[in-house]
């Protein structure tokens, strides 16, 4: 049966260019760079645990049909907030939720949607 959770898959036209948004602007490693010229890279913060893989479509068939909601943990979100409009990212401050937590909502270079959580669901 099914002993392990491996990733989430993500399609793009520019894996380079995506995986480098998620190491260069989020700060996220790719402990994976695929199998040559980018034809897929994992981004995840240890490569034998679960990450997102980007495969260039081009290459390999496209098997989502649409957008995935990401969501990344953070210890300080108005640090990382300022953090990241430095380095140029389009997006709302964080909110505090109903829940108690906060969270920030923005889109990758493909249109994936991002949440930035700080503290529990």
């Amino acid at each position: 049966m099914i002993s392990s959770f491996e990733g989430t898959n993500i399609y793009t036209k520019d894996t380079a260019a995506l995986a480098a948004f998620y190491s260069e602007v989020l700060g996220i490693p790719i402990p994976f760079e695929g199998y040559g010229n980018f034809d897929g890279a994992k981004i995840g913060f240890d490569k034998k645990q679960p990450g997102i893989i980007i495969w260039d479509e081009t290459k390999w068939e496209k098997l989502t049909t649409g957008f995935v909601n990401l969501v990344f943990g953070c210890d300080n979100l108005d640090e990382t907030y300022e953090q990241l409009k430095v380095k140029g990212l389009d997006c709302q401050p964080p909110v505090t939720m109903a829940y108690g937590g906060k969270e920030m909502n923005f889109r990758d270079p493909d249109g994936n949607h991002i949440t930035l959580l700080e503290g529990a669901y």
